[in-house]
């Protein structure tokens, strides 16, 4: 391949000490554009995820996804040979992103200063539950606790019952997420010729990256004494938006809240009349309507199927959807012309079969992310990675698997 056809993070590495899902969907975006990543696992058990939601086989899907395009190395941080295989890793790596409680790589001996003084120039990336400072740094936390204490679970749901959890894990998303912004942000600095002064760490809390995608949440309750309540599927003050029922026991999602979809949506639906009432050009006079609206589209989406809908709305100009399931996006003509479901050969249990993998996000025409292999099996790089950068012979490798380091 020529230079110019390497992928944008091509010769950038980047050592994974996390496990489950945070630090896993940090490394996978630099995976995902060429970077290599090395993901270190407990011998033997390897990374929990690998058993999560698996009806068969020894290795989930959950896993073979967020993993991959990854390097899987064992090694037992826990031993001193453990510490030192880590060491010499982080001394050829760009970055490292770990996901344990403040204090488990400090008690490990891999503390910022310990991996600092091994590479000056590595970025760490620090993602926990509460973060690596305050009253509360050295509580557990994982994503569904800081959705709850970032404020997302307080409105998620229907008002007369418990608050519920995202059907995904919304929280570890957004962690990864920032975490692989504060990377990058520290690498870009560094290649501009700006590097950082001091600690090269990026610490990022579950909660407040839950808590950052909760809009004027606090600003509402200062400003207008607001505390948001649960209000099922719809958002406050974005009228009309929401789920309307269609022919046949069907639903469609239609967003006509802002003023100008609102006139398009209405005449739509066959109510000109109300998109062209003056009282209702602005946000909060529709708001105060809401039940009027509602019922107005619902009568018109009654009368059709979703697809009928989505299809007469989108002529319309007005933002529609159907409510996809997994069968239904493995089928979607769209997902498949952008890519979307990527197909490959896995070994789920004994022979590989094709299986289809969400594409690369984001898409950079010219630079474009791929998806190379799925998550490997437990340790299938351990030998490769260890000779080829810290040139452990066969000898070596052979006496630190005895012992059970790697």
């Amino acid at each position: 391949m020529d230079e110019g056809d390497q992928p944008p993070l091509a010769g950038i590495r980047v050592l994974e000490l996390g496990s489950f899902i945070a630090a896993p969907f940090a490394t996978r975006i630099f995976a995902d554009f060429g970077a290599e990543v090395v993901k270190i696992e407990r011998p033997g058990t390897g990374d929990e995820l690998r058993g999560w939601r698996r009806d068969r086989g020894r290795t989930s899907m959950m896993f073979r996804t967020i993993a991959r395009n990854k390097r899987s190395v064992t090694v037992d941080l826990s031993t001193g040979e453990g510490r030192d295989i880590a060491l010499g890793l982080v001394r050829h790596c760009d970055v490292v992103v770990e996901n344990f409680r403040p204090g488990t790589l400090e008690r490990l001996r891999l503390g910022s200063d310990e991996l600092t003084a091994a590479n000056a120039d590595v970025v760490l990336v620090r993602i926990s539950g509460y973060g690596q400072t305050g009253p509360y740094r050295d509580r557990a936390g994982f994503g569904g606790v800081a959705e709850a204490f970032g404020g997302l679970r307080h409105v998620t749901g229907h008002p007369d019952r418990e608050p519920v959890r995202p059907a995904a894990p919304v929280g570890d998303a957004l962690a990864g997420l920032y975490g692989a912004i504060g990377a990058l942000i520290l690498l870009l600095a560094k290649a501009r010729g700006r590097p950082h002064e001091g600690s090269r760490v990026v610490d990022v809390a579950l909660y407040e990256s839950v808590f950052m995608a909760m809009e004027s949440l606090v600003p509402d309750y200062d400003a207008y004494g607001v505390v948001r309540r649960r209000t099922a599927g719809n958002l406050p003050g974005v009228v009309p938006s929401g789920i309307y029922p269609t022919s046949g026991g069907g639903s469609v999602i239609i967003a006509g809240n802002s003023s100008g979809v609102f006139g398009r949506l209405m005449a739509a639906v066959g109510r000109p009349d109300l998109g062209a009432d003056p009282t209702l050009a602005d946000g909060s006079a529709r708001d105060a309507r809401e039940p009027e609206l509602n019922g107005a589209i619902s009568a018109w989406t009654a009368r059709h199927t979703a697809a009928e809908a989505v299809e007469l709305l989108s002529r319309a100009g007005v933002p529609a959807g159907p409510i996809y399931d997994a069968a239904d996006i493995a089928g979607d003509e769209h997902y498949q012309a952008r890519d979307m479901l990527r197909p490959i050969k896995v070994a789920v249990d004994g022979e590989p079969e094709e299986i289809r993998f969400p594409g690369v996000v984001p898409r950079v025409p010219g630079a474009p992310g791929d998806v190379r292999w799925p998550g490997p099996d437990l340790g299938a790089h351990t030998d490769q990675v260890l000779g080829d950068l810290l040139a452990y012979t066969t000898e070596r490798l052979g006496e630190l698997r005895a012992k059970k380091v790697i």
